[in-house]
């Protein structure tokens, strides 16, 4: 398995972030120590966004140029992308190279899927493209939380990258060719939500009454990794990284010792993964419906 496939998301460098126990703003001496680790273990692609808190800044702070970085756009609240609205795109991205102390990146992502289906969305990706053209960026693209988003916007915009929730109960991008169609078009496909928020490396007295609905899941899913002496952080992120199409699986730390044990869990072998592991029920899918249940 390529474990060069892991790669940082830094949410929690800039916030608090997560249903974890564990779930804090990582101090910044450990943040050094975090990417010294990650340096060495030829880690070389960090997830930022402008709106993860204060991460960009720390990160301009520690970077230099050891790493690929990805940010991305800021949420538009209006129901029509306007010229202004995409004007924005471009002086965000540039303070975000402020703060990153960076003068280009690996990537800028749509970071709300839904702008890209909005009347006028176009003139976004005109930016993005501008952007490209002008070489402060290598590669742009979109993130996505619902996987019924990604159809039209493959279809109608030429896009590098798409970020997007991926992880071993999950396999509705496989089961619908989804994932085979971006690796024909040679978008790279970064798989975040690898741990659903921690959710799959819960024990089950750790795991929250409002998930009982999928007990039968949990209880199958428990007594397979039981079976095959494996632990829940070993087969999901080996699960990820072992799917081809997946070019990063972007993971998110709170310590160097949750990195290296992360490292360490993915080199190994895989059991045969049961069908019965896997579920299309967005309401435990999608970390937004949570507060419904």
């Amino acid at each position: 398995m390529s474990i060069n496939k892991i790669s940082l998301g830094t949410v929690q460098f800039g916030m608090r972030y997560g249903i974890h126990p564990l779930s804090q703003q990582v101090e910044f001496n450990e943040i050094k120590n975090i990417l010294s680790y990650a340096h060495a273990k030829k880690i070389d692609l960090l997830d930022t966004a402008p709106s993860y808190g204060n991460s960009e800044q720390v990160l301009g702070k520690v970077t230099e140029d050891r790493f690929k970085i990805v940010t991305k756009t800021r949420h538009f609240e209006s129901l029509e992308i306007s010229i202004s609205d995409s004007n924005k795109v471009k002086e965000d991205f540039i303070q975000s190279l402020d703060k990153l102390n960076q003068k280009k990146v690996y990537g800028i992502l749509i970071h709300n899927a839904n702008d890209l289906l909005k009347p006028g969305s176009k003139k976004l990706f005109n930016k993005l493209e501008e952007l490209k053209l002008e070489k402060k960026v290598l590669k742009i693209g979109v993130s996505i939380y619902d996987h019924r988003q990604l159809q039209s916007i493959i279809e109608n915009y030429d896009i590098d990258i798409v970020q997007l929730p991926f992880n071993i109960i999950d396999k509705r991008l496989i089961d619908t060719g989804i994932l085979l169609r971006l690796k024909s078009k040679n978008i790279e496909v970064h798989a975040r939500s690898i741990f659903l928020q921690g959710l799959l490396l819960m024990s089950k007295e750790q795991r929250s009454e409002k998930f009982k609905s999928w007990n039968i899941l949990w209880d199958i899913w428990h007594e397979w990794l039981n079976d095959n002496k494996i632990t829940a952080l070993e087969a999901a992120i080996r699960y990820v990284i072992s799917v081809q199409e997946v070019s990063k699986v972007l993971v998110g730390v709170y310590s160097t010792k949750q990195l290296k044990e992360i490292v360490k869990a993915a080199d190994g072998i895989l059991p045969n993964i049961p069908p019965e592991i896997t579920t299309s029920d967005v309401n435990l899918l999608n970390p937004s419906n949570w507060n419904k249940l």
